[in-house]
Protein backbone atom coordinates (compact mmCIF):
# COMPACT_ATOMS: atom_id res chain seq x y z
CA UNK A 1 0.00 0.00 0.00
CA UNK A 2 0.91 3.60 -1.05
CA UNK A 3 1.71 6.43 2.20
CA UNK A 4 -0.69 8.83 2.29
CA UNK A 5 -0.92 11.79 -0.05
CA UNK A 6 -2.97 14.29 0.01
CA UNK A 7 -1.56 16.55 -2.17
CA UNK A 8 -4.03 18.97 -4.26
CA UNK A 9 -1.62 18.02 -7.64
CA UNK A 10 -3.17 14.77 -7.42
CA UNK A 11 -6.92 15.90 -6.62
CA UNK A 12 -8.12 15.83 -10.62
CA UNK A 13 -6.81 12.17 -11.31
CA UNK A 14 -8.00 10.76 -8.26
CA UNK A 15 -11.34 12.15 -9.16
CA UNK A 16 -11.99 11.20 -12.07
CA UNK A 17 -9.50 8.60 -12.60
CA UNK A 18 -11.03 4.89 -12.21
CA UNK A 19 -11.18 3.03 -9.06
CA UNK A 20 -9.75 -0.19 -9.47
CA UNK A 21 -11.27 -2.82 -6.33
CA UNK A 22 -8.33 -5.19 -4.59
CA UNK A 23 -9.94 -6.09 -1.65
CA UNK A 24 -12.63 -5.88 0.99
CA UNK A 25 -12.55 -5.21 4.90
CA UNK A 26 -14.87 -7.77 6.18
CA UNK A 27 -14.82 -6.67 9.87
CA UNK A 28 -16.00 -3.39 8.88
CA UNK A 29 -19.62 -2.50 10.03
CA UNK A 30 -20.58 -0.65 6.63
CA UNK A 31 -19.56 -1.97 3.24
CA UNK A 32 -15.76 -0.85 2.64
CA UNK A 33 -13.36 -1.95 0.04
CA UNK A 34 -9.95 -1.42 -0.51
CA UNK A 35 -8.87 -0.12 -4.21
CA UNK A 36 -6.63 2.03 -5.91
CA UNK A 37 -6.91 4.77 -8.56
CA UNK A 38 -3.90 5.91 -10.96
CA UNK A 39 -2.03 3.53 -8.49
CA UNK A 40 -2.84 5.52 -5.26
CA UNK A 41 -4.33 3.32 -2.82
CA UNK A 42 -7.60 4.11 -1.31
CA UNK A 43 -10.57 3.34 1.01
CA UNK A 44 -14.06 3.40 -0.95
CA UNK A 45 -17.13 3.29 1.28
CA UNK A 46 -19.82 2.67 -1.09
CA UNK A 47 -23.71 4.82 0.23
CA UNK A 48 -25.37 1.20 -0.64
CA UNK A 49 -23.13 -0.55 1.44
CA UNK A 50 -24.23 2.02 4.49
CA UNK A 51 -25.82 0.74 7.64
CA UNK A 52 -26.76 4.32 9.32
CA UNK A 53 -27.57 3.75 12.95
CA UNK A 54 -30.94 4.79 14.51
CA UNK A 55 -29.65 8.11 16.23
CA UNK A 56 -27.92 9.34 12.76
CA UNK A 57 -31.11 9.33 10.68
CA UNK A 58 -30.10 12.64 8.60
CA UNK A 59 -27.56 12.54 5.50
CA UNK A 60 -25.18 9.48 4.79
CA UNK A 61 -22.28 8.29 6.56
CA UNK A 62 -20.12 9.21 3.44
CA UNK A 63 -21.01 12.80 3.48
CA UNK A 64 -20.17 12.75 7.52
CA UNK A 65 -16.39 11.32 6.36
CA UNK A 66 -16.21 14.00 3.85
CA UNK A 67 -17.43 16.57 6.45
CA UNK A 68 -14.74 15.21 9.18
CA UNK A 69 -11.77 16.29 6.48
CA UNK A 70 -12.70 19.29 5.78
CA UNK A 71 -13.10 19.87 9.26
CA UNK A 72 -9.51 18.82 9.49
CA UNK A 73 -8.48 20.71 6.98
CA UNK A 74 -9.75 23.74 8.74
CA UNK A 75 -7.86 22.94 11.90
CA UNK A 76 -4.53 22.45 9.65
CA UNK A 77 -3.80 19.62 11.93
CA UNK A 78 -4.04 17.03 9.09
CA UNK A 79 -6.06 14.62 11.31
CA UNK A 80 -8.42 12.99 8.15
CA UNK A 81 -6.52 11.70 5.24
CA UNK A 82 -7.92 13.42 2.52
CA UNK A 83 -11.30 12.15 2.11
CA UNK A 84 -14.03 13.02 -0.86
CA UNK A 85 -17.01 12.14 -2.60
CA UNK A 86 -17.33 10.61 -6.61
CA UNK A 87 -18.86 7.66 -8.68
CA UNK A 88 -17.30 4.18 -8.16
CA UNK A 89 -18.00 0.20 -9.24
CA UNK A 90 -20.63 0.05 -6.46
CA UNK A 91 -21.95 3.64 -6.75
CA UNK A 92 -21.85 7.14 -5.36
CA UNK A 93 -19.63 7.11 -1.70
CA UNK A 94 -16.59 8.13 -0.34
CA UNK A 95 -12.91 7.36 -1.01
CA UNK A 96 -10.12 8.24 1.48
CA UNK A 97 -6.81 8.22 0.56
CA UNK A 98 -5.03 4.93 2.48
CA UNK A 99 -2.81 5.59 5.04
CA UNK A 100 -0.36 2.49 6.26
CA UNK A 101 -0.05 2.41 10.10
CA UNK A 102 3.39 1.76 11.50
CA UNK A 103 2.77 -2.40 13.09
CA UNK A 104 5.35 -1.25 15.41
CA UNK A 105 3.47 1.48 17.24
CA UNK A 106 0.37 1.79 19.20
CA UNK A 107 -0.75 4.78 20.37
CA UNK A 108 -3.72 3.03 22.67
CA UNK A 109 -3.07 -0.11 24.04
CA UNK A 110 -4.72 -2.43 26.86
CA UNK A 111 -2.08 -3.17 30.13
CA UNK A 112 -1.76 -4.57 33.40
CA UNK A 113 -2.91 -2.41 36.18
CA UNK A 114 0.34 -2.05 37.53
CA UNK A 115 2.55 -1.59 34.37
CA UNK A 116 1.59 1.60 33.10
CA UNK A 117 4.72 2.79 30.64
CA UNK A 118 6.41 6.50 32.34
CA UNK A 119 4.59 9.15 30.33
CA UNK A 120 1.00 7.73 29.09
CA UNK A 121 -2.14 8.68 30.40
CA UNK A 122 -4.70 6.36 32.65
CA UNK A 123 -8.31 6.42 30.71
CA UNK A 124 -10.00 3.41 33.09
CA UNK A 125 -9.69 0.22 34.45
CA UNK A 126 -11.77 -2.81 33.61
CA UNK A 127 -11.43 -7.14 33.90
CA UNK A 128 -9.69 -9.35 31.49
CA UNK A 129 -11.08 -12.64 30.56
CA UNK A 130 -9.48 -14.25 33.84
CA UNK A 131 -10.98 -11.34 36.16
CA UNK A 132 -7.18 -9.45 36.10
CA UNK A 133 -7.35 -5.51 36.32
CA UNK A 134 -6.23 -3.92 33.22
CA UNK A 135 -5.68 -0.14 32.40
CA UNK A 136 -6.61 1.45 29.05
CA UNK A 137 -4.11 3.75 28.07
CA UNK A 138 -2.79 6.10 25.73
CA UNK A 139 0.26 8.09 24.74
CA UNK A 140 0.82 11.79 25.78
CA UNK A 141 2.00 13.35 22.07
CA UNK A 142 1.26 16.69 20.35
CA UNK A 143 -0.83 14.48 17.88
CA UNK A 144 -3.36 12.43 19.56
CA UNK A 145 -4.12 16.01 21.60
CA UNK A 146 -5.20 17.06 18.62
CA UNK A 147 -6.87 14.55 17.47
CA UNK A 148 -9.12 14.69 20.92
CA UNK A 149 -9.78 18.35 20.75
CA UNK A 150 -10.83 17.70 16.33
CA UNK A 151 -13.67 14.95 18.17
CA UNK A 152 -15.01 16.87 20.33
CA UNK A 153 -15.49 19.67 17.67
CA UNK A 154 -16.57 17.14 15.15
CA UNK A 155 -18.78 15.49 18.04
CA UNK A 156 -16.84 11.83 17.42
CA UNK A 157 -19.20 8.74 18.53
CA UNK A 158 -16.71 6.51 17.76
CA UNK A 159 -13.45 6.96 18.55
CA UNK A 160 -11.97 3.53 19.03
CA UNK A 161 -8.27 2.72 19.01
CA UNK A 162 -8.04 0.59 15.86
CA UNK A 163 -9.45 4.18 14.39
CA UNK A 164 -6.32 5.75 14.99
CA UNK A 165 -3.48 4.99 12.56
CA UNK A 166 0.19 5.81 14.07
CA UNK A 167 2.40 6.94 11.05
CA UNK A 168 6.48 5.80 11.12
CA UNK A 169 7.14 9.52 11.36
CA UNK A 170 4.82 9.72 14.49
CA UNK A 171 1.91 11.60 12.87
CA UNK A 172 -1.04 10.29 13.92
CA UNK A 173 -4.55 10.00 11.61
CA UNK A 174 -8.14 9.18 12.55
CA UNK A 175 -10.49 7.48 9.65
CA UNK A 176 -13.98 5.80 10.37
CA UNK A 177 -15.73 9.41 10.82
CA UNK A 178 -19.06 8.31 10.11
CA UNK A 179 -20.72 8.89 13.48
CA UNK A 180 -20.09 12.74 13.34
CA UNK A 181 -21.25 16.17 13.50
CA UNK A 182 -24.83 15.02 15.35
CA UNK A 183 -26.80 17.71 17.22
CA UNK A 184 -27.18 16.03 20.65
CA UNK A 185 -24.02 15.72 22.82
CA UNK A 186 -22.84 12.11 21.76
CA UNK A 187 -18.75 12.33 22.27
CA UNK A 188 -17.69 8.73 22.72
CA UNK A 189 -13.98 8.10 22.50
CA UNK A 190 -11.05 6.46 24.27
CA UNK A 191 -9.27 10.28 24.09
CA UNK A 192 -9.88 10.82 27.73
CA UNK A 193 -6.35 11.16 29.08
CA UNK A 194 -6.64 15.05 29.23
CA UNK A 195 -9.36 15.30 30.90
CA UNK A 196 -9.48 18.68 32.68
CA UNK A 197 -6.36 20.24 31.57
CA UNK A 198 -6.29 23.43 29.90
CA UNK A 199 -5.90 23.44 26.05
CA UNK A 200 -2.33 24.98 24.60
CA UNK A 201 -2.17 27.91 22.48
CA UNK A 202 -1.61 25.87 19.49
CA UNK A 203 -5.22 24.03 19.97
CA UNK A 204 -6.75 27.28 20.61
CA UNK A 205 -5.21 28.70 17.26
CA UNK A 206 -6.85 26.00 15.72
CA UNK A 207 -10.21 26.65 17.16
CA UNK A 208 -10.36 29.75 16.26
CA UNK A 209 -9.14 29.10 12.48
CA UNK A 210 -11.71 26.64 12.69
CA UNK A 211 -14.50 29.26 14.40
CA UNK A 212 -13.68 32.12 12.05
CA UNK A 213 -13.94 29.61 8.83
CA UNK A 214 -17.41 28.24 9.57
CA UNK A 215 -18.33 31.79 9.39
CA UNK A 216 -16.62 31.45 5.65
CA UNK A 217 -15.86 28.41 3.57
CA UNK A 218 -16.14 26.02 6.07
CA UNK A 219 -19.73 26.72 6.40
CA UNK A 220 -20.59 26.09 3.34
CA UNK A 221 -18.60 23.22 2.40
CA UNK A 222 -20.51 21.70 5.59
CA UNK A 223 -23.51 22.88 4.43
CA UNK A 224 -23.59 21.08 1.61
CA UNK A 225 -23.12 17.78 3.65
CA UNK A 226 -24.79 18.28 6.58
CA UNK A 227 -28.56 19.44 8.07
CA UNK A 228 -28.35 23.52 9.15
CA UNK A 229 -28.94 22.15 12.85
CA UNK A 230 -25.57 19.86 12.45
CA UNK A 231 -23.43 23.15 11.22
CA UNK A 232 -24.83 25.27 13.96
CA UNK A 233 -24.46 22.57 16.55
CA UNK A 234 -20.45 22.09 15.57
CA UNK A 235 -20.00 25.96 15.67
CA UNK A 236 -21.93 25.97 19.12
CA UNK A 237 -19.26 23.53 20.29
CA UNK A 238 -16.25 25.74 19.17
CA UNK A 239 -17.40 28.44 20.94
CA UNK A 240 -17.91 26.60 24.20
CA UNK A 241 -14.27 24.65 24.18
CA UNK A 242 -13.27 28.19 22.87
CA UNK A 243 -15.00 29.23 26.11
CA UNK A 244 -13.91 26.94 28.31
CA UNK A 245 -10.27 26.34 27.40
CA UNK A 246 -9.56 23.03 28.61
CA UNK A 247 -11.04 19.38 27.49
CA UNK A 248 -14.40 18.99 28.79
CA UNK A 249 -15.18 15.49 30.54
CA UNK A 250 -17.61 12.90 29.03
CA UNK A 251 -21.28 15.00 30.47
CA UNK A 252 -22.64 17.68 31.43
CA UNK A 253 -19.98 20.22 29.60
CA UNK A 254 -20.75 19.95 26.23
CA UNK A 255 -24.49 19.43 26.02
CA UNK A 256 -26.91 19.12 23.61
CA UNK A 257 -28.24 21.81 21.01
CA UNK A 258 -29.48 24.62 21.68
CA UNK A 259 -26.56 26.11 23.92
CA UNK A 260 -27.03 28.65 26.14
CA UNK A 261 -29.98 27.12 27.35
CA UNK A 262 -33.10 29.63 26.52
Amino acid sequence: MSEVSTGEADAGRLADGELELVGRIRQASNATFVGRIEGVSVVYKPVAGERPLWDFPDGTLARREVAAHALSESFGWDVVPRTWLRDGPLGHGMVQVWCEPDPAQDPVDLVPADAVPAGWLHVFDGLDEADRIVSLIHEDSAALRRMAVFDIVANNADRKGGHILPTAAGHRYGVDHGLTFHTDHKLRTVLWGWLGMDLDADEVDGLERVRADLAGDLGAILGELLTPEEVAATAQRCDLLLAQAHFPGPSGEMPAVPWPPF
